[in-house]
């Protein structure tokens, strides 16, 4: 079994459609969220059972970043944010496993604690471009 730790798992940004890329170090938990929607296929050959298929698939982003208003990645994510433009990221295992898709930032929540620095938690969603979201596995990425 081969246990793969989050501190070697990367998050890497562009710009949408590029291939030039960089590792954005500033990420502290992030969360990966796959699911697909699902079609009700029951019939009376299930035998009582309700039955489904899986239709859409969906993915979300969420992580929190420091914030510093000099970092390039903290801009990036906040102009991604506040100018509606799509960011291209691949969240990835750290061995080139991943999601690659162009992302639209759809929350940028400021978090002032007490005894804590600033942070920002993002979330971001896949958006329509002309490169569909795609699972790499190994050796991929944006």
């Amino acid at each position: 079994m081969a246990i793969v730790l989050g501190l070697d798992a990367v998050l890497m940004r562009g710009t949408a459609g590029s291939q030039g890329s960089t590792e954005v170090k500033n990420v502290k938990d992030l969360t990966l969220n796959l699911e697909s929607g699902e079609a009700d296929v029951t019939t009376r050959a299930t035998a009582g059972w309700r039955a489904s298929v899986a239709t859409l698939k969906e993915a979300s982003l969420e992580f929190s970043i420091l914030y510093d208003t000099e970092d390039t990645d903290y801009n990036a994510f906040a102009n991604a944010y506040f100018n509606n433009t799509p960011l291209s990221l691949f969240v990835s295992d750290g061995n080139g496993t991943g999601l690659d898709a162009d992302f639209s930032i759809t929350g940028f929540s400021i978090e002032q604690p007490l005894e804590e620095a600033l942070s920002v938690s993002i979330t971001a969603k896949p958006t329509a471009s002309e490169r569909a979201p795609q699972w790499v596995s190994g050796g991929g990425g944006a």
